[in-house]
């Protein structure tokens, strides 16, 4: 049983591994691909951010499918096209057909909302208390774990020939996919899919009542991805540049640290709050509070770059106590006809976040780092405060699914 269990962990930590692979595997390319496409820095990035957005706008529409319907009838359609649309995007890249890529990486969006985000609500739908802590560590560390891997893997394919990341990431998806075919075993649903009148009416009253620290939670989820992108991409673009002059893969593995410091918390968080109420709270303001404090010692040592990078990887440590805490609680707070819909709120603002962060980061450092860093210090702070104020949430035992 336990060995079964394990499976079906591994195989749900495989649904955002390929999530985090089919974006931030190009990240490396993206350089080359202007070059070779003969398109700008502006356009080439866009093949990430489109991604990204479209993800964003249709995730709510997928989870509200989600819950009318199985989860797995939504996740395995959707990791089918997400690597077919790869497919798609690398003869574009091949052929030089920037529309077409555009037009390829739009399609990714839209089926990359039916993968991690509807995989978080099924994991909600079949663990109970501490087993789903621990489900959703795995899972928010198999999204760290990706982000770590990912720039190392698409700099080294790139190493073959520019756009092996394309054609390489198809074969992620279809062994998530027969992940999720084989060892998931979705729970059948115990009542009939609720009409939309009804859903909707629900909806509403959920918000209602737990809407001020759903919120909460959504938005400091979404804070504390915008903060880590952003502060990444800041890393990645002052390592590129003289007296370091670094690139490549050497890159990738000193982004990786501070990742890797946000992959073990999240799943030694997950492992070890069981669902605790009081413990997650705990564990969320120990998180910010990091964040802050490390952000403060970035404002004073970003231009230190191995002070700056420690200060980075203690606030990754921080998100990664915070997290796993918010997956937990928001999964648990409504039964199985709503999830869905409710942890595809909180993903589609975890997906702006991310998208928004390395834009808007990169146009602030421009005019002044130590203006961007005291903002960033003000928004950890004030994400404390509103957590502390807010986020005081009834006891998370699922309800009745």
């Amino acid at each position: 049983m336990a060995k079964h269990k394990w499976l079906q962990y591994l195989a749900f930590a495989s649904v955002p591994l390929v999530l985090v692979l089919g974006n931030s595997m190009l990240v490396p390319i993206l350089p080359d691909l202007a070059k070779k496409m003969k398109i700008t820095e502006l356009q080439s990035s866009l093949v990430i951010t489109l991604f990204s957005v479209s993800a964003a706008i249709f995730i709510p529409l997928i989870g509200y499918l989600s819950d009318r319907f199985r989860r797995k009838a939504i996740i395995i359609p959707a990791l089918a096209v997400y690597g077919a649309a790869g497919i798609l995007a690398g003869f574009a890249a091949v052929w030089g057909t920037y529309w077409l890529l555009v037009i390829a990486r739009v399609i990714q969006g839209i089926s990359a909302a039916g993968t991690a985000p509807i995989a978080m609500a099924l994991v909600g739908d079949m663990y109970k208390d501490g087993e789903e802590s621990e489900a959703l560590g795995i899972v928010e560390a198999s999204n760290g774990a990706g982000k770590v891997i990912s720039p190392i893997l698409g700099a080294s394919l790139a190493l073959i020939i520019w756009y092996a990341p394309f054609f390489a990431f198809p074969v992620f998806c279809a062994a998530a996919l027969a992940a999720v075919w084989f060892f998931i075993k979705e729970p059948e649903s115990k009542s009939e899919p609720l009409k939309l009148k009804q859903y909707l009416s629900d909806m509403k009253k959920i918000f209602k009542e737990k809407g001020s620290w759903l919120i909460t939670s959504y938005c400091t989820g979404a804070l504390g991805l915008f903060l880590l992108f952003g502060v990444l991409v800041y890393l990645s673009d002052i390592l590129e540049k003289p007296p370091y002059s670094i690139e490549g893969v050497l890159k990738g593995c000193i982004l990786a640290i501070p990742l890797l410091g946000l992959v073990v918390t999240a799943y030694l968080t997950g492992h070890n709050i069981k669902k605790d109420g009081k413990k997650m709270r705990r564990f969320i303001l120990i998180g910010l509070s990091l964040m802050s404090a490390a952000l403060i010692g970035c404002l004073f040592s970003y231009w230190l770059i191995y002070v700056f990078i420690g200060f980075i990887t203690l606030s990754s440590i921080g998100t990664g106590l915070l997290l796993p805490c918010l997956n937990t609680w928001i999964t648990g707070s409504v039964d199985r006809s709503h999830r869905g819909i409710v942890t595809s709120f909180y993903n589609s603002l975890r997906f702006f976040g991310v998208a928004a962060g390395p834009p808007l980061f990169s146009w602030l450092a421009d005019r002044s780092v130590t203006a961007l860093f005291i903002l960033l210090v003000v928004l950890a702070i004030a994400a404390l405060i509103f957590a502390i104020k807010l986020l005081h949430p009834e006891k998370t035992a699922n309800p009745a699914s």
